[in-house]
């Protein structure tokens, strides 16, 4: 098995890929097959989010490409950016990873979803596509965590 256990530079030219939902690409521990059929296993540091396009490396040297997926997906649209907010606050209020992009609005597909969307006056199209949501507004680069914490220097009675 190969056991992959660091991310490193996107430049690097990959001998292999592996091809992974999102949900795949959020695990530190992880037991897959390669795009050719090796068995390979994750042993990554938690809380990393791994993108189309990560290069990962083995511990035996080899380099391997993330690809993202094709997925069940809602991709909305609309020409009015803001129809393209609300929704966005609509859907970020139910805690619904979303990939959000200048025209569009991509998540995983949810027929009630589409339906609050489509009273908004968004158009909405059910589509197999990759799936890269936002990694949250306390992730660094391509979501590795952060720690956020607060000091009170004074009393509270």
């Amino acid at each position: 098995m190969i056991k992959i256990t660091t991310k490193v530079d996107s430049s690097i030219d990959a001998e292999f890929s592996l091809t992974l939902p999102f949900e795949a690409r959020q695990k530190a521990r992880l037991h897959t097959k390669l795009d050719s059929g090796e068995e390979a296993g994750f042993f990554l540091p938690r809380g990393m989010i791994l993108r189309g396009g990560d290069k990962l490396q083995a511990e035996s040297g080899e380099i391997i490409e993330i690809i993202s997926a094709n997925e069940d997906v809602s991709t909305a649209t609309s020409d009015n950016p803001l129809l393209l907010m609300r929704a966005s606050y609509h859907l970020g209020n139910r805690h619904v990873p979303l990939e959000v992009k200048n025209t569009y609005l991509r998540f995983h597909y949810d027929h009630v979803l589409n339906e609050m969307l489509e009273h908004l006056s968004l158009s909405i199209t059910k589509e197999s596509a990759p799936f890269e949501p936002e990694s949250g507004a306390y992730s660094q680069g391509h979501g590795q965590g952060h720690s956020h914490t607060h000091s009170h220097n004074h009393h509270h009675e």
